[in-house]
């Protein structure tokens, strides 16, 4: 009996260790085969996720951001424990202790899977859940899950469970497009991670078992029993008490998207040019899946107060010509009559219809009622009142619509000539100027000329404000660095700084009388925008007065070759061609580059290059671009010496002489205190030049102080004519003056420098005469003269055929009389009382 029970132990015995080595082999050859062509686990060392990259202001304050995936990376030493033990509580409340996988769990899940008749909760480790995430599928199969075992097994043996615990709760997807539980907390509560609550917590641990369907307020009940049983898992596993997790779960879920709390994205201003300019830019620098996925942090130039200024001062230039136009034009979007009936259901349609809402001010509305005379209105983000909103009659009766066939109708009289029941349009309040008080609402539309403005820092190159247009949100093409115009008569310093680098003085006379130049396309007869002529003219008078013609015989007797080279060397131009009417602007170029080349003429002569960008650092802080690289030769003094500052060596590149900057700068300031700028009037000298192309189809004004250079362009899209009384000095000029009284009270001004190497003559600057020391009067201006150049008395004519010089006097003697003055070489001379130069005109291609 004994011998036969010994055999039949045995015998199960032998079965049982056959079976277990087969088991066994079974078990090593399946993980054998499928641990083959796995992905490696030791880049996850290495992983650095997609990040949010972040714009700052120049004064450090959020302003934008991108990414492709909403995610902030933060280190696991800065997550704080709270949320450390929710999630843990919620996924993995053996995370600590088990090898990779969690044998426990499995066998619960099992457990329970057939107890439900077949539905398996999840039993992956925080650990598999990362090898998931990174390396493999998310498909559900027996494959997946023998490669994830094998990987996370891998993976603790290479990884501590912090940095483990760091990946993961740093890719985890937790909805709202939010990756990563910082963005998480951003997005639904608003806060930063040590300001969550234990509630709150465990709110966004709930996430991960279904982020897609856990919506916090579609699946409010169902989170709101999800963060409950987190709750009662984190006093379970010790890290909250029974009080905490009692009085924790009686709370409300309350979040962003309830309205509980203002939203991240709204604390941020809407996304403009400037930043969007930057996402361009450092696209193409960096490339697009570093910007968007790098976690970058970008300090911007933005001067945020400046930027504001910006914007309105162009905004309110192109609405007053827009409606100087008089033509409505309208949002032409609608809102369906079965949708006007409710409240509810007009403002949920408004709110989708496309419409920009970054202009300060506007609101988006829709026409409800039309009686006799005016128009009822709903107004987004305003509420109703007893009366309602209205546009009173008086309103619509600047414009006309344009009818079916085209053609403009009459004025309107009357809300209903210009709209209808269920149109969109943009609103704003009229207020009083004196006390501010509300007197009606008042129709506005998105202007159809358009044009950019740029502001710029004359020694750094720091962009301090940019605007590429009335309203990003309605266009967001750039017209400061994407539009290519001709930029008119403001080309014309250039052609005069390379005629001063060439021997000319500011003095130096210039025939301004007919030519004619044969043309593969015919004859092309220049004419000065007052069509008329004024015979030999110093060349200060020729850039005050912007004469096209004195610019050609400028241009043509340095020839048109060294003005190409000058062009290339300012940055205006790649490659300017050699055609004489390309010296009075026509070949077209940017905003961006015209301010500045202006910008060069503004600091003495010096290369500048532009920048929207002073920084830019990685996701972990290291500085990989930096636009200043000036050295700081006193930065490291403790104290400085009262009055003095940082001292820098600077080793800019020079365009053109010192001189010849300031001979420049001088003559531009005779363009704002007696030419085509005379609409500027500041605390802080000057300097500037207007510029109006063909028919008027754009129009300029770039202008500086000793520390600031800004410009300003407008025109359509698609060139047509602005009409006859459009001029860069009375279209551009008052968008320069407004933005400008701003920038002077924030960064000042002082005269502009004088460079050593020249001296100070008072010239006639009606005839170029050389005047005494003592001379005074209007037509006397001390010109300053490089030294040995004041006795160059040059007279220019280009080469083309002389007028008979009795048909054109020197200058013109205008009307009622004049003043006689001694010249210093003893001639007598009548200076009119009023020079008669012809209509001031910012000139350009006639």
């Amino acid at each position: 009996m004994f011998r036969f029970l010994l055999n039949f132990f045995g015998a199960i015995f032998s079965w049982v260790v056959t079976a277990a080595a087969f088991i066994a082999l079974t078990v090593g050859g399946v993980l054998w085969i499928y641990s083959r062509d796995l992905p490696s686990h030791e880049q996850l060392a290495q992983y650095s996720p997609k990040t949010t990259s972040r714009i700052y202001s120049g004064e450090g304050r959020l302003i934008d951001e991108f990414a492709e995936e909403r995610r902030i990376f933060v280190p696991i030493d800065e997550i704080p424990p709270l949320v450390k033990e929710a999630f843990i509580s919620a996924e993995d409340k053996n995370f600590y202790t088990h090898p990779g996988y969690d044998l426990r769990g499995m066998a619960g899940a099992v457990v329970q899977g057939l107890r439900s008749g077949g539905q398996m909760r999840g039993a992956s480790t925080i650990t598999q859940q990362v090898m998931k995430n990174f390396l493999l599928s998310s498909d559900r199969s027996v494959e997946r899950k023998i490669k994830e075992l094998i990987l996370a097994t891998r993976l603790e043996t290479s990884l501590s469970k912090d940095q483990i615990l760091e990946l993961y709760l740093n890719e985890i997807f937790l909805g709202q497009n939010s990756f990563g539980v910082a963005a998480a907390s951003l997005t639904y509560f608003n806060k930063a991670l040590t300001d969550l609550t234990p509630h709150e917590a465990a709110t966004l641990a709930a996430m991960p078992q279904a982020p897609g369907r856990y919506h916090p307020v579609r699946a409010k009940e169902r989170v709101t029993e999800r963060r409950n049983y987190v709750l009662r898992e984190m006093w379970q596993n010790g890290y909250i008490d029974q009080a905490t997790y009692e009085s924790e779960r009686e709370l409300p879920l309350r979040s962003v998207q309830n309205g509980d709390f203002p939203s991240f994205a709204q604390s941020l201003p809407p996304r403009d040019y400037f930043t969007d300019e930057i996402r361009r830019q450092l696209s193409r620098e960096f490339g697009e899946e570093e910007f968007f996925g790098g976690g970058l942090s970008i300090r911007s130039t933005a001067d945020p107060q400046l930027q504001v200024v910006a914007s309105k001062a162009l905004q309110k230039a192109l609405e007053q010509y827009d409606r100087s136009r008089g033509v409505w034009r309208g949002t032409r979007q609608t809102i369906a009559a079965e949708h006007l009936g409710s409240e509810q259901a007009w403002r949920a349609a408004l709110s989708d219809a496309e419409v920009p809402r970054d202009i300060v001010g506007w609101s988006p509305a829709v026409v409800l009622e039309l009686t006799q005379s005016d128009a009822r209105i709903g107004i987004e983000g305003v509420e109703n009142d007893e009366d309602g909103h209205w546009i009173p009659a008086k309103d619509v009766q600047w414009a006309r619509k344009r009818l079916a066939d085209g053609k403009l109708g009459p004025k309107a009289r009357v809300a209903s000539d210009l709209v209808d029941v269920g149109d969109v349009v943009l609103v704003r309040q009229m207020t009083s100027d004196s006390d501010g008080s509300f007197i009606r609402w008042t129709l506005r539309q998105v202007p159809e000329v358009q044009g950019g403005f740029m502001a710029m820092d004359v020694n750094t190159g720091r962009v301090l404000a940019m605007q590429g247009g009335f309203s990003y949100q309605s266009s967001v093409f750039n017209r400061a660095t994407q539009a290519q115009r001709q930029p008119g008569s403001s080309f014309k310093p250039f052609v005069y700084a390379a005629a001063l680098d060439g021997g000319y003085t500011p003095a130096t006379i210039i025939v301004d009388e007919p030519i004619v130049v044969n043309t593969p396309q015919g004859l092309w007869t220049p004419k000065n925008s007052s069509g008329r002529f004024y015979g030999p003219t110093p060349m200060r008078t020729g850039i005050e007065q912007s004469r096209n013609l004195m610019t050609i015989r400028i241009a043509e007797n340095i020839g048109m070759d060294t003005v190409a080279k000058y062009a290339h060397d300012f940055g205006i131009y790649d490659k300017l061609s050699p055609f004489l009417a390309n010296s009075l602007g026509a070949q077209e170029t940017t905003l961006f580059k015209m301010v500045a080349a202006y910008a060069m003429l503004a600091n003495g002569g010096e290369r500048v290059e532009p920048t929207l960008v002073d920084r830019v650092q990685d996701r972990r802080g290291r500085t990989i671009y930096r636009h200043d690289r000036r050295l700081c030769d006193t930065c490291d003094q403790t104290v400085w010496p009262a009055g003095t500052g940082p001292v820098f060596t600077s080793d800019r590149e020079r365009v053109i002489d010192a001189i010849t900057a300031y001979q420049i700068t001088s003559m531009m300031e005779g363009v704002v205190k007696r030419g085509s700028g005379r609409g500027v009037n500041l605390s802080v000298p000057i300097a500037g030049k207007t510029g109006t192309t063909n028919d008027a189809k754009d129009v300029w004004f770039i202008g500086y102080s000793s520390n600031i250079v800004a410009g300003c362009y407008l025109g359509y899209d698609n060139p047509r004519s602005l009409g006859g009384n459009a001029f860069g000095g009375t279209l551009c000029v008052p968008v320069f003056q407004e933005f400008m009284q701003q920038a002077i009270k924030e960064y000042g001004g002082t005269a502009f420098q004088v460079p050593p190497g020249g001296h100070f003559v008072n010239i006639d600057r009606f005839t170029g005469a050389r005047l005494g020391p003592n001379a005074k009067g209007d037509n006397v201006i001390a010109e300053y003269f490089r030294d040995g150049s004041e006795n160059n008395n040059l007279m220019i004519d280009g080469g083309w055929d002389r007028v008979d010089p009795d048909t054109l006097p020197l200058y013109s003697m205008g009307d009622g009389g004049g003043q006689a003055v001694t010249t210093s070489t003893g001639q007598k001379k009548v200076i009119p009382k009023k020079a008669d130069f012809g209509t001031l005109s910012s000139g350009g291609l006639y």
